[in-house]
């Protein structure tokens, strides 16, 4: 029996529209993101736990740990019969790389259960195209940081697809979901199919000027440039209060605030616990559907990506 953990993930981070990605983790030791088991068995079985198995798909042939299943068997060009556990403890269409958790967490763990027939390498083109099934198009700023950990850059060529970037380990992330859903198709397909060009040159400006903060620790500068020119103006239409949200978290003095890959989760950073509380309070009293639903979580960069665990 083998179990895989793949932490949750916020993608874009405002500068890095479908090239940038971190993941996180609660800084209270607690898990946030899906978990696979495999176990030995005569046939194929899927079976789905966790607090969020109620909104997947009713029909087995249509859940993504199905088709990742289904696709690692193409592509060793051999049936596995295998017994998998999908835990869902991250809710569908939030914005926290919900997707790519099962995607990441189902591939691995087959791989690894097979004694390890494929590469890092081929594993996580096989994610990014997986994932590709979920939101129309295939990226990898969730898949990438989920799998290997830290904060990506996504440069999808064949030697380079993704490399990990510094990031600033004094940051805190709070993220918080609101118990609302969107899909990422829904979101990427509300985005204009053209930008100005000086709306292009200032995107590339402040990436430029991110990436480079990140590797000479300028952590001012890098807070600065973290502005979302490309999908935040066209995606609050879908976010009930989150600009009225974001104001707030602005004015205790985080140092950036955004949305969460295509929402409905928001992302805010501080260097300050008591800040991080704060925030976290104007999360779940300004931004929440009810306080019944959503969860803030104060996080840190998850250095480690995917692993085994007992």
């Amino acid at each position: 029996m083998i179990k895989i953990y793949a932490p949750a993930s916020i993608g874009n981070l405002n500068v890095g529209f479908d090239v940038l990605g971190a993941a996180i983790s609660p800084i209270d030791g607690s898990l946030l993101g899906d978990c696979i088991t495999i176990q030995s068995s005569k046939k194929f079985e899927l079976k789905v736990l966790g607090s969020f198995k109620n909104d997947l798909p009713k029909n087995e042939l249509d859940n993504i740990v199905w088709k990742c299943w289904n696709y690692f068997c193409k592509k060793i060009n051999k049936k596995i019969n295998i017994k998998i556990t999908l835990e869902k403890n991250m809710p569908i269409g939030s914005g926290l790389g919900s997707s790519a958790c099962s995607i990441v967490a189902a591939l691995i763990a087959i791989n690894n259960f097979l004694k390890k027939p494929l590469q890092n390498s081929e594993l996580l083109i096989l994610m990014g195209k997986l994932e590709g099934i979920i939101s129309g198009e295939i990226h990898y700023d969730n898949v990438a940081p989920c799998y290997l950990g830290g904060l990506q850059l996504i440069i999808n060529q064949k030697k380079y697809l993704s490399e990990k970037i510094p990031n600033f380990t004094n940051w805190l992330w709070i993220v918080g979901w609101p118990g609302i859903k969107i899909s990422t198709s829904q979101a990427r397909n509300i985005l204009p199919k053209k930008y100005s060009k000086e709306t292009c040159i200032q995107h590339s400006k402040n990436l430029a000027g991110f990436i480079h903060a990140s590797y000479t620790k300028n952590s001012k500068l890098a807070s600065t440039l973290m502005q979302d020119l490309i999908a935040e103006p066209y995606r609050t239409c879908l976010l009930p209060n989150f600009i009225k949200t974001k104001k707030k978290i602005i004015e205790v003095g985080a140092l950036s605030c955004g949305i969460s890959g295509s929402g409905p989760s928001i992302f805010a950073i501080t260097k300050n616990t008591d800040m991080a509380v704060k925030i976290s309070e104007i999360i779940k009293n300004n931004y929440f559907k009810n306080k019944i639903d959503g969860f803030v979580k104060i996080c840190k960069i998850d250095t480690i990506g995917a692993r085994e665990i007992g």
